[in-house]
């Protein structure tokens, strides 16, 4: 009796333990990594540097196979030349990864693994190792795609990112320090995400583990499918820390399809400075919450200009999409077809209003104008605490104003310095009127209400932004 119930007892116990299992959903992996795991490539790269001269410096005279011999080798050359004996080339080596999306040879990674690269290898799952060609990358969004001579390569599938939630299932294939076809799992920790400097592509925000080397791998769903293409950690130690991004995959297919087409990408541009609506600006403009991307700035000869966008409107909705953050702008008019009408809706003095632009295409690089130092009439408003000079027709015309403005000088205690006002700044507008001078000004505060927040566009640097500004009581 005693061994048929410990049998028993065995066999329950299992039973509990693997409904457990069943339970929590957790996912198995092992069948999605093997039969994804072939179209996953290895990329390797070199790229021809030269060693820095410094005149005077020759090899050391070391014992052979010391300790250091490698580190000097390194620096100074592997026959005592190098510093300031002709400095020779040396070949600089890089790691990524990427995946094959077209049996013929087309192969997607980021441009960061393969830029400014002399020589690209691709490394098959079955171990061949093949020259690619480069056919065009795009800087902006980080992706490159690549070409080699080679048929009936496995391919991806691709997902629809739209169906994607926070807490789904993820797995990553990659050559992370070089170790091919390395597993890592997670979960999407969050989604749209936006990071420095990096304004055109919403990213995927997950938990799995990557490391160098992954950049430019897939990011599967559980039905196989690549929804996302690994590109960037958040690290403080150089590994990673929990943090890791990938490009949605539609995205980053818009992008290959116009590589593909003609080696270059164009990109939809509408022409303003945006920033975030917070709390305080949006109950100054009269919102029951924050939301949407506040215009600080009007490029001239813009689409925005030509479609009547100004300076306070705040974007709540770019072709039937809601913008909530103003880092969900940039990615949909980026998107957007260029020469062709995009709707919009802003929120002016309250009100909804709707507007067509016809998007333009985003340049190479956007100049803005420096301001520039330097005082005129000074002043002092101590309602705001404020000390203020009038601009010169000179620092006019290098902030590229035609009239108006105050350059901040001094911040003292008090409603501006609560707003975050800072010498160097430049007024423009608050509560929806134009700074033209430091008596308008003076006059202009003279007569605001009290107790509410007042919206504050102001000049940083190259940059407009609004704040907003709360008056004392008399």
């Amino acid at each position: 009796m005693s061994v048929r119930l410990s049998a028993f007892v065995a066999l329950f116990l299992g039973l509990f333990l693997l409904s457990g299992a069943q339970a929590a959903g957790l996912p198995d992996f092992t069948e999605l990594a093997a039969e994804k795991s072939p179209a996953v490539v290895n990329i390797s790269t070199t790229q021809k540097a030269k060693r820095p001269k410094l005149p005077g410096f020759e090899m050391p005279d070391l014992p052979q196979g010391g300790p250091w011999d490698e580190l000097f080798k390194h620096f100074f050359g592997g026959n005592g030349e190098g510093f300031g004996n002709g400095a020779p080339e040396r070949e600089a080596r890089s790691l990524g990864s990427g995946f094959v999306i077209d049996a013929n040879g087309y192969i997607v990674t980021n441009n960061h693994v393969v830029e400014d690269a002399d020589e690209i290898i691709v490394r098959l799952s079955d171990r061949r190792e093949l020259e690619a060609q480069l056919v065009g990358s795009d800087p902006r969004s980080d992706i490159a795609l690549l070409k080699v001579e080679a048929d009936d390569l496995p391919v991806v599938r691709f997902g629809d990112v739209d169906k994607l939630k926070v807490g789904q299932w993820v797995m990553a294939i990659g050559s992370p320090f070089g170790f091919d076809h390395s597993v890592s799992v997670g979960v999407v920790s969050a989604l749209g995400r936006s990071l420095p400097n990096e304004n055109y592509v919403p990213f995927i925000q997950t938990d799995v583990a990557i490391n160098p080397g992954n950049s430019g791998g897939p990011l599967f769903n559980l039905d196989g499918e690549v929804i996302g293409i690994n590109s960037q950690i958040y690290t403080r130690s150089g590994g990673f820390m929990g943090l890791s991004f990938a490009i949605p995959v539609d995205v980053a297919m818009e992008v290959v399809a116009q590589l593909k087409e003609s080696g270059s990408v164009s990109r939809g541009w509408l022409g303003v400075l945006i920033q975030d609506v917070t709390r305080e600006l949006a109950e100054s403009f009269g919102m029951e919450r924050p939301s949407g991307a506040l215009v600080a700035k009007v490029l001239d000869d813009s689409p925005a200009a030509e479609a009547g966008i100004e300076v306070g409107d705040i974007v709540i909705e770019f072709n039937g999409r809601p913008i909530i953050y103003s880092s969900d702008l940039p990615p949909q008019v980026g998107r957007a077809p260029v020469g062709k009408p995009s709707s919009m809706v802003v929120l002016r003095d309250g009100r909804r209003r709707h507007l067509k632009v016809v998007i333009g295409e985003l340049p190479e690089e956007e100049e803005l104008r420096q301001a520039g130092s330097g005082e005129s009439a000074r002043g002092s408003v101590p309602r705001v605490g404020l000390k203020l000079g009038e601009l010169s027709a000179e620092q006019r015309e290098q902030l590229g104003l035609e009239k108006g403005g105050l350059l901040i000088t001094d911040v003292e205690e008090g409603p501006g310095a609560r707003a975050g006002l800072r010498p160097g700044d430049v007024l423009l507008k608050l509560a929806g009127r134009e700074v033209e001078d430091l008596a308008q000004f003076r006059e202009l505060v003279k007569g605001l209400p009290t107790g509410r927040p007042l919206p504050l566009l102001v000049l940083r640097g190259d940059a407009p932004m609004f704040l907003a500004m709360r008056l004392d009581g008399e």
